[in-house]
């Protein structure tokens, strides 16, 4: 008897040390990514003008969103498989190159219905294209190999390919200082270089070697529940990024500039709870149920939040005595930091409740949360942006707004978490 407690002791204890070793190798590539993300977003934004900055950064928001279009999905379906069923890898792999090939004239569709909606009176149809080419298409593929990778728990390699691919958009920033012009044309020249180059390393030397087959029964199975991821994605990220379209659309491109600065450094707040989620979702395919303790799922709520705010807050004071410690563009930006001070955690809660939703396989459900919470958003967002002009007013307000979907969220996540689990 006491001969089988200690195995089943140095069990669990060999279990957790995996789970640990898992998690420093994913917050090694947060990490690495977090470094040469600053870097990046400090050469560049002070490299082109406030306003070229605005349009480039709402058009690779834009980029982002359209780019859930590639395969329809499917890459949510090789995430899964390479999570739970390897040895069908290969045949998932053909299945998501056929389909991403037939989704591109999708994607070329929905980029055009942006560009007229939101893009058409200030920027060039060329650079936007090329912003649309390597976020939709070449980013998008690298972070499919990253994915994968993920799912297989190769998680040093997806974290080393991700710091080389964060570090490739950070040398071309780096070099375009240097070219004749920084004209936002010139930058997006460079950009594409740089996620071309960084998928070409994805390909070669991180890209899992399966023999390819073609399996279309297996396709049509999965494909329902692509569909599905991918018009939630499509939905979580318009909901997302929502705000840098509206405030160039109602606003202008030097509003749309400050403001993407501001939210660019909230986005750097959610780098290492991704890491946290990723693992989470992984561990919730196998046992869907691991959050049924409402103490459990109000403590990690709870830590979500106190991070995400931490870190922003660390920043903000950070600024506030060294305004230009991120370069001239930043410091105009630099005082506005603290009046968004719970948006970073209250938009890594909403992200992670989509996780959630998404672990349990859930997909249609989730779809229809996030559709809601995109038109509540729209709808929070555009009277905002009409009712207040300036910056600050628009942050400070942007708080409310935030909260308010983060509640809906919550409401809609958990009563969805209440059904059974979808086995997919």
């Amino acid at each position: 008897m006491l001969q089988g407690l200690l195995i089943s002791l140095r069990s669990i204890i060999n279990s957790q040390r995996q789970v640990l070793r898992d998690y420093l190798a994913t917050i090694s590539g947060s990490a690495g990514r977090l470094v040469f993300s600053l870097a990046y977003f400090v050469i560049l934004a002070n490299s082109l003008s406030i306003s070229d900055f605005g349009l480039f950064a709402t058009a690779s928001a834009a980029g982002v969103m359209v780019g859930r279009l590639l395969a329809f999905g499917f890459t949510a379906t090789l995430y899964r498989i390479a999570t739970v069923k390897e040895r069908l890898l290969g045949a998932y792999t053909s299945g998501f190159l056929l389909l991403a090939l037939a989704s591109l004239p999708a994607i070329l569709l929905a980029s055009a219905l942006l560009y007229v909606a939101f893009f058409a009176g200030d920027m060039r149809v060329l650079p936007f294209g090329l912003v649309i080419a390597s976020e939709a298409v070449a980013w998008r593929l690298t972070e499919t190999v990253i994915v994968v990778n993920n799912g297989l728990h190769r998680f040093s390699r997806a974290a080393i390919l991700l710091i080389v691919s964060i570090a490739i958009r950070a040398l071309a920033a780096f070099l375009f200082t240097f070219h004749s012009s920084h004209d936002l044309l010139s930058w997006t020249v460079f950009y594409l270089a740089a996620n071309s180059s960084a998928l070409a390393i994805a390909l070669v030397f991180f890209t899992p070697r399966y023999r390819l087959r073609l399996q279309p029964a297996l396709y049509w199975r999965r494909l329902p529940d692509a569909l599905f991821v991918a018009g939630a994605e499509v939905l979580f990220y318009l909901q997302m990024e929502l705000d840098k379209l509206l405030v160039l659309a109602l606003g202008n491109p030097k509003l749309a500039g400050i403001y993407a600065i501001i939210m660019r450094l909230v986005d750097l707040t959610a780098i290492p709870i991704r890491s946290f989620s990723m693992l989470l979702v992984q561990r919730m395919m196998r046992q869907p149920e691991m959050l049924a303790s409402w103490r459990l799922r109000l403590g990690i709520e709870g830590a979500v939040f106190v991070v995400s705010t931490a870190a922003l807050a660390t920043l903000s004071l950070i600024l506030l005595f060294y305004p230009t410690l991120l370069g001239q563009n930043v410091a105009e930006a630099a005082p506005l930091v603290i009046l968004a001070l719970a948006i970073p955690g209250l938009r890594n809660l909403s992200e992670y409740h989509s996780d959630l939703l998404f672990a349990r396989g859930q997909t249609f459900i989730r779809a229809l949360n996030l559709g809601a919470l995109a038109m509540a958003k729209a709808a929070l967002l555009s009277l905002v942006v009409t009712l207040f002009v300036r910056p600050d007013d628009i942050l400070l307000s942007l708080n409310a707004v935030f909260a308010v979907l983060y509640v809906l969220s919550m409401v809609l996540t958990y009563r969805a978490l209440s059904k059974p689990a979808k086995r997919v």
